[in-house]
């Protein structure tokens, strides 16, 4: 049976970007049975048959790849009323479950939205594709060897409740030629089953290639979040969007089971306002820093230098005011660098704390935040090339918003998230020119170029 008439399952989603606590995995060493069984068979199939429609997208040339994404874009336009009928369901859902404000902005779609998210498909299209093959050098023996991409086969995703990303992280799987299982969580699911069906696998169904290409989990418990990352032979690498703590439990239970991840798990924003700040621009970056806030890159916490605070606070105070976001001071009741944004009921806070130089900044930023996104508001040059120099983030920023750490912004193109490892590998903005593995190819120097 397809996968859209597997059984939909309701069970609470606790392992969203709106919760902090860790997902159970409880069991792990034993054989799964009764719930757990049926949902770890259900997430198999869905592997299966995602592997199964792998192989169209694989040969499919560019132009085939690039027009399944138009038409996603198009029949997204298309089914406007179908998907804002559906959204409308879960925010309602949501609103009567009590969920804060600032995680039903992250949850609501608009036609706004929409026409956005068919725009950047639309880029995506347009985006180039990076070269199949890469010559390297010749060998002793006659020998030339040149280096591949391959796609990885089947990806997987977990994901918090933002539509968008249903598609976000389906069309870089697309566009990169990997098939895809993804999963989000309850609060999302009726608005991401209404994209999946109308734009995904329509505008995969339009263009002739395999619909079961890209799988949506029809069940958001937390056995189907732990099911994911436990298919070794299917679902070999897991994106992992979420809260701290769920995605981090997430990701052990990949590595007992030789699952690879890339993980996008926590966030916040640093804003340092340097001695040498123009403050006019200071307080124009905090107010852009929290246009939203429930995303990961949005100013979290604020670090003013000593020699400026006197004349800064009150500013910036005004500005948190007037934007109806509260101050957090001294003494804290919470680590420095706590992340507000997926605090439900207090996402609108601004930890802010008075340092005595660059150093002491660069320090706080470096070891008591996620290491996301970290900005320094400085008129001095030197200044600014020390703080790009010592901070170890993500990204790092002059005069310039931490919302700027972003897939489309920085690259054109949706992300699948942002990792913050620090680790070789893909870090920052992953969009689908991240999701390959190298293959070395080794032939005869006067033979013709592999195929792509």
């Amino acid at each position: 049976m397809a996968a859209t008439s597997l059984r939909h399952s309701m069970a609470a989603d606790e392992d969203g970007e709106g919760d902090r606590q860790m997902v159970s995995i409880e069991g792990t060493d034993g054989a799964p049975g009764g719930a757990d069984d049926r949902v770890h068979a259900l997430v198999a199939e869905c592997g299966r048959r995602a592997r199964a429609g792998s192989a169209g997208l694989t040969e499919a040339p560019d132009s085939v790849i690039d027009s399944a994404l138009t038409a996603m874009a198009d029949r997204l336009v298309a089914a406007e009323s179908e998907i804002l009928a559906a959204n409308q369901r879960d925010v309602e859902t949501a609103r009567s479950a009590g969920m804060s404000p600032a995680l039903q902005d992250r949850l609501r779609l608009d036609a706004a939205r929409l026409k956005g998210m068919a725009d950047q498909l639309r880029l995506l299209a347009e985006a180039p594709f990076p070269a199949r093959e890469t010559p390297l050098r010749s060998l002793p023996g006659g020998l030339r060897l040149s280096e591949r991409r391959r796609p990885v086969g089947v990806i997987g995703a977990n994901f918090e409740a933002r539509p968008n990303v249903t598609v976000d992280v389906a069309s870089q799987l697309v566009k990169s030629r990997n098939a895809g299982v993804l999963r989000t969580g309850s609060a999302a699911l009726t608005s991401a089953n209404a994209l999946h069906q109308h734009v995904i696998a329509a505008g995969l169904r339009d263009v002739g290639l395999d619909p079961d290409a890209i799988q949506l989990l029809p069940d958001a418990s937390r056995a189907s979040a732990v099911a994911l990352v436990r298919q070794t032979d299917l679902i070999p690498l897991v994106i992992l969007r979420g809260s701290g703590d769920a995605t981090r439990s997430l990701g052990a239970e990949a590595a007992r089971h030789g699952v690879r991840t890339l993980a996008h798990a926590d966030g916040g924003g640093v804003l340092y306002v340097d001695a040498a700040a123009d403050l006019d621009r200071a307080t124009e970056l905090l107010v852009t820093g929290l246009d939203r806030l429930g995303v990961c890159n949005r100013v979290n916490l604020l670090l003013v230098h000593r020699d400026v605070a006197g004349a800064a606070l009150p500013r910036f105070e005004a500005a948190l005011t007037e934007l109806g976001v509260r101050a957090s001071l001294p003494p804290y009741d919470h680590p420095v660098g706590y992340e507000w944004a997926l605090d439900s009921g207090r996402e609108a806070t601004v930890t802010i704390a008075e340092v005595t130089d660059l150093a002491e900044a660069v320090t706080i930023a470096n070891t008591e935040t996620s290491g996301l996104a970290a900005t320094i508001v400085t008129e001095d040059r030197a200044a600014a090339e020390r703080f790009i120099a010592s901070a170890v983030g993500t990204g790092v920023f002059w005069n310039a918003s931490t919302r700027l750490l972003d897939g489309f912004k920085l690259h054109g193109v949706p992300e699948t998230g942002i990792n913050v490892d620090h680790v070789p590998g893909p870090r920052g903005p992953v969009t689908f020119q991240d999701l390959y593995l190298r293959q070395y190819v080794v032939v005869p120097e006067d033979a013709p170029g592999v195929p792509g």
